[in-house]
């Protein structure tokens, strides 16, 4: 695959990534103040480390169209550093957000009292601090270098194999495990609850009126296991091949992992975005009123501030108990 090839799709890529997140953050800006779910500043701080993630690979885009160019070793060894630091940011984020997520479940009614805003600016403090120690240490460990002249940059063209495997094994692997730890855990208890529910059901004890929270924790299941599979799926491949590549560089193509694998993670920053928006309800009811206020905007600029026949304002549709509940 060509340098421009590359080149542009990463810039598609980037642009998505930046589209969607910058969507996300600008919708939890306003849902923010208004909403007693402090857990969204985490989901705010996921949006803000993918947009870096986007920033970052529209300059590798930037990087392969501009090719052939001969960038120095201090000029590579920033960029690659940018690359892990945003990277790390994001992957640190999901797991705070799961973290979260896990405490709201397991300690439900002490939520309130465990997640204050301190707390939550230490965490994220913390968060960008590790951030930032994994993705530039090469470039005050000198050691942790190793420059070949290839033309462009690239991981194994800039950091030492004991860097690299010092991330994979002291990060990413504990923090795979560790999500899907909380993942699972929380799997469980969603599963838990379902089949007492349906024992309740079973039992004649709910009146002939079937639980809401039936629905809702099967939908919560579902979107819990897509998270999993899509984080799985997105950065286990590329971490396996390039530990691979360093023990062995006969054993697999380089060329897969530069221009496939490493792509499959990337693309993890365009899905969070779109699967942790869907997950919280109040994401979703925002996006459709930015969506309504955009649309009537429009209109009214399009008919100059005159009323178009039939667009008056409709009467609220009826909704029932059950369906206020789910």
């Amino acid at each position: 695959m060509g340098s421009w090839a590359v080149g542009a799709i990463l810039a598609l890529l980037a642009s998505l990534i930046l589209a969607a997140n910058v969507l996300v953050a600008i919708v939890l800006l306003f849902l923010i103040p208004k909403s007693s779910n402090k857990g969204l500043c985490f989901v705010l701080n996921l949006a803000i480390a993918d947009t870096s993630v986007g920033f970052t690979v529209m300059s590798l885009a930037i990087d392969e169209i501009s090719q052939p160019f001969y960038p120095s070793q201090k000029f590579c060894t920033l960029r690659m550093a940018f690359v892990i630091f945003s990277s790390a940011a994001s992957i640190l984020s999901l797991i705070l957000v799961a973290c979260d997520r896990h405490l709201a479940i397991r300690k439900p009614f002490h939520y309130v009292q465990l997640v204050t805003g301190q707390r939550i600016g230490m965490r994220l403090v913390g968060l960008w601090l590790v951030a930032a120690t994994i993705g530039f240490l090469p470039v005050f460990v000198p050691v942790f270098q190793s420059f070949s002249d290839c033309g462009k940059c690239s991981f194994f063209h800039v950091f030492h194999p004991a860097y690299l495997l010092t991330v994979f094994f002291i990060g990413f692997f504990p923090a795979l495990f560790l999500f899907l730890y909380l993942y699972c855990d929380m799997l469980k208890i969603a599963s838990v609850h379902v089949q007492h529910i349906q024992e309740v059901e079973q039992a004649g004890l709910a009146g002939g009126c079937p639980p809401p929270r039936t629905a809702s924790d099967m939908k919560a299941m579902r979107t819990v296991a897509a998270l999993i599979g899509c984080f799985t799926l997105s950065w286990l491949p590329f971490c396996v091949a390039s530990i691979v590549l360093m023990f062995c560089p006969e054993c697999f193509p380089y060329k897969i992992i530069e221009h496939f694998l490493w792509l499959l993670g990337l693309g993890n920053s365009l899905l969070n975005p779109l699967l942790y928006s869907y997950w919280q309800r109040d994401v979703r009811l925002q996006l459709s009123q930015l969506a309504a206020c955009v649309k009537r905007r429009v209109l009214l600029h399009l008919g100059k501030g005159r009323c178009f026949p039939g667009r008056g304002p409709k009467p609220l549709p009826a909704v029932s108990c059950p369906q206020l509940q789910d």
